[in-house]
């Protein structure tokens, strides 16, 4: 790996990802991993060490696990990973007593194979971490990227240290407000749903099982997600809760006592008393849908292409998705001994995610407005449609496949194959 340059000297790069979260440094693990001789360095403009802080956790669905696996990381996560046995979905009232099941997922996907697991941010960016500093793959930390420069062989990348790069592929995984897919010009499509998503861990006294449930409920869902154990024994589950942006911005603000009355209401007394172990946080929640993925040398990825709402749990899923399939696009393109940051190998990558990507998108749109009110004719249609599903086997076989990442046509990191 080149030594990083002084401010006079530029660097010939052949890939460069600007954003050092789980997609980013997938996208360059798995390209380094897959083409050893590409010279890859990740830039990002948060502090040094600001990850470590990140007290949330994230659902990791099987094909992503199957691709941390192919990429020497999930060996490491594994022992902090919580997996889910059991998915149970109720479409209630928050003040309705009894809460009935209409609808229950098993947790496998294959014997011995959970459907999903929970995992701590933390220990999800350590392990890409390591790996990424064990195929050579220089992280810039503290530093963002000012601007860039597309042209015919090569990019030019400028740091706001004043440090320039020049790469054969600029790729952006710098979140939903992404500054370099403003810098290159692309648009959005974007809504926001007057809600916001409120997140925080719960320690509770009897433990959870393996078992995860989303509530339905008039504010937006309620997901009450298993955690593992913490390290004095105590059992804990993540809350991804959302309220309309009013409540939400009330609820953080208010004491911790009337705080944990609120979730009492929605959680429930059924693992016992419980205690909001970090502090409470809320994001406004929207959906946007970049009208593209790519333009010459440029490619976006995770949260940078699209963002939508967590009702299925599926936003870092979906990056990883992207991550497979343009590190599968650019080593093949190499392989081949074609240029990786051309515009006609660029869109093979775009072609594969886009229309996936779209499909999520609309499909997340959709069940959060079936589901996020209290009209009653509603309601009875939704709950009837939850109860067939729940009486056929077969069709529940394939939802859970579907959440679970594990389609036919997923790259092949997401299959467990290696590139």
């Amino acid at each position: 790996m080149p030594a990083r340059p002084r401010k006079d000297d530029d660097a010939r790069l052949d890939v460069i990802v600007a954003g050092a979260g789980y997609v980013g440094l997938a996208v360059a693990v798995s390209i380094a991993q897959a083409s050893p001789h590409l010279a890859i360095a990740v830039v990002d403009a948060a502090p040094a060490g600001v990850w470590q802080k990140d007290g949330r956790a994230s659902a990791i669905a099987a094909a992503a696990t199957r691709m941390l696996g192919q990429l020497g990381c999930w060996d490491e996560i594994e022992p902090n990973a919580q997996a889910m046995t059991e998915m149970v979905v109720t479409d209630s009232r928050t003040a309705d007593p009894v809460r009935p099941v209409f609808l229950t997922f098993d947790g496998e996907v294959a014997p011995g194979e959970a459907f999903a697991h929970m995992v701590a941010n933390r220990h999800l960016n350590a392990a890409l971490r390591r790996r990424a500093a064990e195929l050579g793959i220089d992280i810039i930390e503290g530093v963002g990227v000012s601007g860039f420069e597309a042209g015919a062989q090569e990019t030019l990348v400028h740091l706001a240290d004043g440090v320039t790069f020049r790469t054969r592929l600029l790729v952006a995984a710098d979140g939903v407000r992404s500054r370099l897919r403003d810098m290159a010009g692309i648009r959005t499509v974007n809504w926001e749903y007057g809600q916001s998503g409120i997140v925080c861990t719960v320690e509770h006294e009897r433990p959870h099982m393996g078992r995860a449930e989303e509530h339905f409920l008039p504010g937006g869902p309620f997901a009450i997600l298993p955690l593992k154990t913490g390290e004095d024994g105590r059992n804990r589950s993540s809350i991804v809760w959302t309220e309309r942006t009013q409540d939400a911005e009330r609820l953080v603000s208010e004491d911790e006592i009337v705080f944990e009355a609120e979730l009492e209401q929605r959680f429930g007394l059924k693992l016992g008393e419980i205690r909001v172990a970090n502090k409470p946080r809320a994001w406004p929640l929207g959906l946007t849908l970049a009208r593209d993925f790519v333009k010459p040398r440029f490619a976006l990825a995770g949260d940078a292409a699209h963002g939508i709402h967590p009702i299925a749990g599926q936003g870092l899923n979906l990056g990883f998705k992207d991550a497979a399939a343009l590190a599968e696009v650019v080593v093949e393109a190499d392989r081949l001994g074609q240029d990786i940051g051309a515009l006609d190998v660029l869109e093979r990558y775009q072609q594969w995610r886009r229309f996936d990507t779209l499909q999520m998108g609309i499909t997340t749109d959709v069940l959060n407005r079936m589901f996020s009110n209290d009209f009653g004719p509603l309601r009875a249609v939704r709950d009837f449609g939850l109860g067939i599903v729940e009486r056929m086997p077969r069709m529940k076989d394939f939802f859970i496949r579907q959440a679970s990442g594990l389609s036919e046509h997923a790259p092949r990191l997401l299959q467990g194959e290696p590139i």
